[in-house]
């Protein structure tokens, strides 16, 4: 920003200083996909983790958190959906696995708040999706990443919504604030496709091979859905090395 002139001496003054003085900033990479249900139940531990770790005051940092796209089925049939117990029991050996990987995180979601409705969900492609998580996040955007993701994992594993198909991605949009007509338009065009490539690329070239992974300054990665007291120890961690410009691990 502009600094402040003391009119009296024609210097800036120290708060006026201080204020111009830029925070340090720790970037968050969070890799996930909208049909991961430890996505969705480690953005709510995540979440917790965040706030307990700032609980106490501003850390004095700002924290520039991206969800970026993993596809846990990137061979998954564009525009074609089927209930993912099939998915599951083609997956993991069976009906009887199946049912048991979804009564598993099912409680699991409960216990962090979120009513999973498993017997609804329909596995699809999910790179529409990711577009438009991708347009959320682009400079001038209505909405954040944030809440077309807390959306968009929401039609999935509560609403029972089709995320491969880009009319109900398209209703989704309009769910929190965006012009359904031209989300559509977006969803039909090319636009974001290349790009949410590139990320996908990057994440494989990256070596993150399940998801949800959280990498932080590029440098660090804490894979998986960990609990609220370990996410609030690694903020906490990498705004003191922000702070002190340090570069240990925060593990």
């Amino acid at each position: 920003m502009d600094t402040d002139t003391d009119q009296s001496t024609g210097t800036a003054s120290s708060t006026d200083t201080e204020m111009d003085v830029a925070r340090p900033v720790v970037s968050i990479d969070i890799y996930s996909d909208v049909v991961c249900p430890w996505c969705y139940i480690g953005k709510r531990r995540f979440e917790a983790g965040l706030a307990a770790a700032t609980a106490d005051g501003d850390l004095g940092v700002d924290f520039d958190i991206e969800f970026k796209p993993f596809q846990l089925d990137p061979t998954a049939s564009p525009g074609v959906a089927g209930p993912v117990i099939d998915a599951y029991a083609k997956k993991f050996g069976g009906m009887e696995k199946a049912e048991q990987i979804i009564g598993h995180v099912t409680r699991t979601a409960a216990d962090d708040g979120l009513e999973f409705r498993m017997d609804r969900a329909q596995r699809a492609n999910t790179l529409l999706a990711h577009r438009l998580i991708w347009w959320a996040g682009q400079p001038g955007s209505p909405v954040s990443q944030d809440a077309m993701k807390e959306r968009l994992l929401q039609a999935y594993f509560i609403d029972g919504t089709h995320v491969g198909d880009a009319s109900a991605l398209a209703d989704c949009a309009a769910d929190i604030g965006l012009d359904r007509d031209a989300m559509f338009a977006f969803l039909e065009s090319s636009e974001g496709t290349a790009e949410v490539a590139v990320e996908l690329d990057h994440a494989r070239d990256s070596g993150i091979t399940a998801v949800p992974t959280y990498v932080f300054n590029d440098q660090w990665s804490v894979p998986g859905a960990q609990d609220p007291a370990t996410f609030a120890k690694v903020l906490r961690k990498m705004a003191e090395n922000a702070l002190d410009d340090g570069t240990d691990d925060p593990a």
